[in-house]
């Protein structure tokens, strides 16, 4: 029987081992610094409102946010967009289908279009979560508490990745990205210098705007992250507090005790 687990347990190894290689070595993601990394650490209202002009102006072309709801651009742990803006926008994007064929204006209280067909991209509303760039989506060392999974920062690597090249292969164009795994990937170059303009007067550069979409990816993943921050600051506080307490407590119950026992 054991011999049995032995033998499965190398094939698994062997096969897994066949599998990594035949989808290319492993690339490595730098690790670039956000404002909301660490336990303390927040969103930028600023840097999410570039985002999202980068997402609507750039990504939202190939790239739904289905499970978005367009009324949370307006939370002040998000965005904070005024609630007007917010309706705004919203009637700007696609219009709702309806059975029937008929459609209506969206609305705030609606979720962010999807995209679906041909020559569309994945929807980015779990994309900073669904991909680590280090670290691992089951680590749960310091290292992942200071530092998270990477997956901003596979985000930032992919969109600035690109190296101009190009091959076709079984009739479709693959562009070459150092950040991807394989090092081919089907998506074009998104993002080029200059590209948008910023109310803010932030730089434009390919690197700037692939950090702000980064940010703004993972607050539509994690949009309650400081919320879930300060509870367990809360929460670290009161067991400290208790732990103290309780400490204490025993002290006393227990000093009257221990005196005999030492005095005898």
């Amino acid at each position: 029987m054991f011999r049995k687990i032995i033998l499965a347990a190398t094939s698994a190894i062997a096969l897994s081992g066949g599998v990594a290689m035949a989808a290319g070595e492993a690339v490595e993601i730098e690790d670039v610094t956000f404002s909301f990394e660490g336990p303390f650490g927040k969103y930028d209202q600023l840097q999410l409102q570039r985002g999202l002009q980068v997402y609507t102006e750039v990504c939202s072309a190939c790239h739904g946010l289905k499970f978005v709801p367009i009324r949370t651009l307006a939370d002040a742990d998000g965005p904070g967009i005024p609630a007007d803006q917010v309706r705004a926008y919203a009637a700007g994007l696609d219009d709702v289908e309806l059975p029937g064929g008929e459609s209506r204006p969206r609305e705030w209280t609606d979720h962010f279009p999807a995209r679906s067909g041909d020559g569309m991209g994945p929807d980015l509303s779990l994309m900073a979560k669904a991909r680590a760039g280090f670290s691992g989506p089951y680590g749960t060392g310091i290292n992942q508490l200071f530092r998270g999974i990477g997956g901003p920062e596979y985000i930032h690597a992919i969109l600035t990745g690109y190296t101009g090249e190009d091959k076709e292969e079984a009739g479709s164009i693959f562009y070459e990205n150092h950040a991807f795994p394989g090092g081919w990937i089907s998506m074009g170059t998104p993002l080029f210098d200059d590209q948008v303009s910023f109310a803010d007067g932030s730089p434009t550069t390919v690197d700037a705007m692939a950090m702000d979409v980064a940010a703004f990816l993972m607050w539509t993943a994690e949009p309650k992250m400081m919320a879930r921050k300060q509870a367990g600051f809360v929460a670290v506080a009161f067991l400290v507090l208790l732990s103290s307490l309780l400490y204490l407590t025993n002290k006393k119950l227990w000093a009257g005790v221990k005196g005999k026992e030492f005095n005898a």
